[in-house]
């Protein structure tokens, strides 16, 4: 006899032992185990004595528990074959822009008296972009002092103290120049003066992340940013500049470590313990 159904050997498909592809057996994937028709969705998999079985779910909420043997279930017509599925990679945990672990769901703590001033607001934009969670975290406030002229000034009206610490982070901090000179008046057991070499804090801004070969060489008495536009052939407007080069900035991964390791102590400075 012959049967239109199922052909000339009389095997219904889902007996049929040619490969079936295999299937991991996530939860709410909907099956039909094949044998008897029951149709649900997978609830879990556990591994017996016997080998590995599924736990299926009706419409009804009734479970059945069928073994995971090949060509068992039917997928959409289609018959397959279950399989455990893979169990997921521990994620890494999460970072900040600075490199710190992430806390997830904390909440910024109300300001503390404690500050880390810095030079102009392209610092503090720099600063916060990078190290913003940081601070958030430590309840630590960055201002700007538009240049460190006034600073013995500034120290002085802040009133530093144990409780009430001030760090400070200078442009071009080198030997002998006025701004080392400056750090040296108001250092102190409350106050931490750091800097780095560069003449601008556009210069810390790896020169690769930007897109550029190196930063331009400017001369003395030109101004510096302009200065820089002019010779990367970018248009001479500074606040355009700039918006584009912090653009660049992602991560720690974009800055040199020459300012890395000064903010990095700037905050340990500034952050109190609890």
């Amino acid at each position: 006899m012959r049967s239109r159904q199922y052909g000339p050997d009389l095997t219904p498909p889902w007996k049929n032992q040619a490969p079936a592809p295999e299937v991991p057996a996530e939860r709410d994937l909907v099956v039909e185990e094949a044998a008897t028709g029951f149709c649900g969705a997978v609830v879990r998999c556990e591994k017996t004595a016997e080998g590995f079985t599924v736990t299926l779910e009706d419409r009804f909420g009734k479970h059945r528990v069928f073994p995971m043997v090949a060509r068992g279930f039917l997928l959409e017509g289609r018959v397959v074959t279950l399989v455990r599925p893979v169990a997921a990679a521990p994620s890494a945990p999460a970072r900040t822009a600075s490199g710190s672990l992430a806390v997830p769901g904390a909440r910024a703590r109300v300001a503390r008296e404690s500050r880390i001033y810095v030079e102009g607001r392209h610092d503090a934009e720099l600063v916060e972009r990078v190290w913003g969670d940081d601070l958030r975290i430590e309840g630590v406030v960055v201002e700007y002092l538009q240049g460190i002229d006034d600073l013995p000034a500034i120290v002085a009206e802040f009133s530093p103290g144990p409780e009430r610490r001030l760090g400070v982070l200078v442009d071009h901090l080198l030997p002998g120049t006025k701004e080392h000179r400056i750090a040296n008046q108001v250092t102190g057991d409350s106050v931490l003066v750091v800097g780095h070499p560069y003449i601008d804090i556009w210069q810390a801004v790896k020169p690769s992340s930007v897109g550029i070969p190196a930063w331009p060489a400017v001369p003395r008495g030109e101004d510096w940013k302009e200065g820089t536009c002019r010779r990367l052939g970018w248009p001479v407007d500074t606040p355009a500049a700039w918006k584009h080069i912090l653009s660049k900035v992602n991560s720690y991964k974009d800055l040199e470590p020459e300012l890395l390791g000064r903010v990095e102590e700037l905050i340990d400075f500034t952050a109190l313990p609890d």
